[in-house]
């Protein structure tokens, strides 16, 4: 069974509203990554790797700019009424996600992360993953293979969301257990985990869902087109 068109929308808009904060500190700490010299405020700007600071703001900017639109491209009504805007919303929500992962993915080649090689491992499969997910998203819109279309550009906006989601997994955990498990150098089992964890279960439970939907016969959203 698939929800009303007002229910999917008003959940999208809930979470927009909940994730809105976090694009506009990632856009403005990115847009100050450009102008300013920020090594004294974050070490993420203190790495002395010609170029690092610069591709981090980058993906900063991009990074923001596609968590707040994702899901204004996903509302039923954009592709409904006005499908020309949904296509150019698209390109550009496109761009902004290999802006975004390969800014984040030179970072990473450069300096490196925090936490050690298993983060680094670990987010360079996410932006990897990201940079599948846009491409994929473009060349089944270009064919007008819709349904796959569909999948792909839902694994793009939870990939999208995904840093969010990274941060709303350490607000919950340090409201139910104080932060147990997390360090400093996020070399805690907790952080371990996350590494992970923010990203490839949503992926894995969005698999199961779609399986089940196209081995329903009775699912519409099911069939192939």
């Amino acid at each position: 069974m698939t929800a009303p068109a007002w229910l999917r929308g008003g959940a999208l808009g809930l979470v927009w509203l909940l994730a809105l904060p976090f694009a506009v500190y990632a856009a403005v700490f990115g847009w100050r990554g450009l102008r300013d010299d920020l090594s004294a405020e974050s070490y993420l700007f203190a790495t002395g790797a010609p170029g690092a600071e610069t591709a981090l703001s980058l993906h900063m900017l991009s990074g923001a700019g596609l968590t707040a639109l994702v899901l204004v491209q996903a509302l039923p009504v954009l592709r409904r009424r006005w499908p020309g805007l949904h296509r150019s919303l698209g390109r550009i929500l496109v761009a902004a996600a290999g802006v975004t992962a390969l800014g984040g993915l030179i970072f990473i080649a450069r300096v490196g992360t925090i936490g050690g090689p298993l983060m680094s491992a670990g987010f360079t499969l996410y932006g990897l993953l990201m940079l599948w997910a846009a491409a994929e998203t473009f060349r089944y819109a270009r064919a007008r293979r819709i349904a796959l279309h569909r999948d792909w550009a839902i694994r793009l906006i939870l990939l999208a969301l995904a840093s969010w989601i990274y941060r709303v997994h350490y607000g919950l955990w340090a409201l139910l257990t104080g932060g147990w498990g997390s360090t400093p150098d996020f070399t805690g089992p907790f952080d371990r985990i996350q590494m992970f964890a923010f990203y490839l279960p949503y992926l894995a439970l969005f698999e199961i869902l779609r399986r089940r939907r196209r081995q329903n016969p009775l699912d519409p959203a099911g069939r192939s087109r």
